[in-house]
């Protein structure tokens, strides 16, 4: 048996050893470079909430945040979206942000990322809409804090910022406690949007989840929020306050 063993593994080795120059001539490896890896496409759909919000003023909303991707190692498309349908409003659902992006791998494990957005309402003309130009940094810092900052500029020259981080905090093999932070800024007044100049919010939430399976979720948390400056002040001019709390309850999957 160890002869059969030694003789199959002395086999191996010299098939990879005739493999590799015939590999390296096919892709016209440079001289003293090993042999290239074909590099294969494949895609994934993440999302990463859909959950139903209640606030501390008696709203309700149905939430969304999801992301697709497909292409290779260093190129990719994606796709990137998050709204909500807030309950017993009579209006549709509104996309705070639908995203088309070219993504090239620009250092270990950081995408830059551009493409087109919008922003508006789903299925009719409820909500005001606009277009965006967005560039983006999608990656994660050390300790595994995934970090995604866009840049964008409407089809109107408004320049606006968001910044989304979390982290996913392992308590067991199923339960992960996960911090998360959104913060965002333009430098003009939009008030049909809602938005002020300067900072305009910033949300801090927190949410327990259990993995049935790897690509299923179903999680708790609570989040604070609070709007700042102009856009607080057009908060309260519609009569709502510019702070707040809220829970929420749902799922994480992916495909």
């Amino acid at each position: 048996m160890r002869f059969i063993a030694k003789e199959l593994a002395g086999a191996s080795v010299l098939a990879m050893i005739l493999t590799v120059p015939a590999q390296a001539d096919d892709y016209d490896a440079p001289p003293g470079w090993g042999a290239p890896m074909t590099e294969h496409y494949f895609g994934t759909f993440l999302v990463d909430r859909l959950e139903y919000d209640w606030t501390d003023e008696n709203e309700e909303a149905v939430v969304w945040d999801f992301q697709g991707w497909y292409g290779g190692d260093i190129q990719r498309v994606y796709i990137k979206g998050e709204g909500a349908n807030v309950q017993g409003d009579d209006e549709d659902a509104e996309f705070e942000s639908l995203d088309l992006l070219y993504s090239h791998l620009i250092a270990d494990f950081w995408e830059l990322q551009g493409g087109v957005g919008y922003q508006g309402g789903i299925a009719s003309n409820d909500h005001p809409e606009r277009g965006f130009a967005v560039l983006s940094l999608f990656g994660q810092l050390p300790y595994r804090f995934e970090v995604d900052a866009s840049l964008r500029v409407s089809d109107e020259g408004d320049v606006s910022a968001d910044l989304e981080a979390e982290y996913d905090l392992r308590l067991t093999q199923r339960i992960y406690l996960q911090p998360r932070t959104e913060i965002t800024a333009a430098a003009q007044e939009v008030p049909e949007f809602g938005v002020g100049e300067g900072l305009n919010s910033a949300r801090l939430g927190l949410r327990l989840r259990y993995e049935i399976s790897r690509k299923f979720a179903p999680y708790i948390g609570g989040y604070w929020q609070k709007q700042y400056g102009d856009t607080a002040d057009m908060s309260r001019e519609l009569g709502n306050e510019p702070e707040g709390t809220g829970v929420v309850a749902g799922v994480r999957m992916w495909f």
